[in-house]
């Protein structure tokens, strides 16, 4: 960790301050990817008892409850959490973290961590998962991820590792691995969005490497970008390129499918 970053629940809790620009910008997730979901646990998401750890403004409940998933979500953070409630009123909404899980065992056919599983510690998350879920449910993780084969990507996640000594949007930073024991499946899924450089730009304001700066400290680094890429993208119009990676475990003990 750089000394210039703050400690993780620092971090984790800067959302807070960013909850209703979080739910306008943030990505959101490919319809081909809640696909993946149900073919890699053999069944529809329709009725599952789902519960969705690090729910934010409910980006991914959102998503999750279109396909028919009844979902309980789970945000620590009273900002993010208040958001939510905007957003989805009807939505059961507990207070918790995933070190934590303030559930009954074997109440979940699935738990998913939608972009927040490396905000918890998997020494504690990992057996809270496996008690709440079912024997044979299943864990899913997954992350957008930006795709650095693409040069303007590239170039602006290394002016983030220069400047701000963070990595790309949804890098890796090694704690989304899983035990070999588990039983686990992985996918990759592509996916663009085109929004405006503003739009981008307020993207980028809601990370947590952003939100724990000053005010002037993180305009100065966004005033920089906005002109890094109107060298690029003159006309004011970008491409976002993603990959989602997801990673499904299953509890040992029942069927491989949830």
């Amino acid at each position: 960790m750089s000394e210039l970053t703050p400690p993780a629940p620092t971090r984790a809790l800067s959302f807070d301050t960013a909850a209703a620009r979080y739910e306008r910008v943030r990505p959101h997730y490919p319809p081909a990817l809640f696909d993946s979901i149900e073919e890699i646990t053999g069944r529809p998401l329709t009725d599952v008892r789902t519960i969705d750890v690090g729910a934010g403004t409910g980006i991914a409940t959102r998503l999750l409850k279109a396909r028919g998933a009844r979902v309980t979500a789970v945000e620590p953070g009273p900002g993010m959490a208040a958001q939510f409630r905007r957003t989805l009123p009807d939505t059961p909404l507990v207070r918790g973290t995933g070190d934590a899980l303030p559930l009954a065992d074997g109440c979940a056919d699935l738990i998913t961590y939608a972009q927040s599983w490396h905000w918890t510690d998997p020494a504690r998350s990992l057996p809270e998962a496996l008690r709440v879920l079912r024997p044979g449910g299943a864990l899913a993780l997954w992350w957008n991820v930006a795709d650095l084969s693409v040069p303007w990507i590239a170039a602006q996640a290394e002016r983030l590792r220069s400047e701000l000594h963070d990595g790309p949007y949804g890098a890796d930073d090694g704690s989304r691995r899983l035990p070999t024991e588990l039983a686990t499946e992985h996918r990759t899924v592509a996916w663009t969005r085109e929004i405006p450089l503003e739009t981008h730009l307020d993207t980028l304001s809601s990370r947590s490497v952003l939100l724990v700066l000053r005010p002037d400290e993180a305009a100065r680094f966004l005033d920089r970008e906005r002109a890094e890429l109107l060298k690029a993208f003159p006309d004011g119009v970008l491409t976002e390129e993603y990959e989602v990676q997801l990673t499904i475990a299953f509890r040992p003990g029942g069927s491989s499918h949830a």
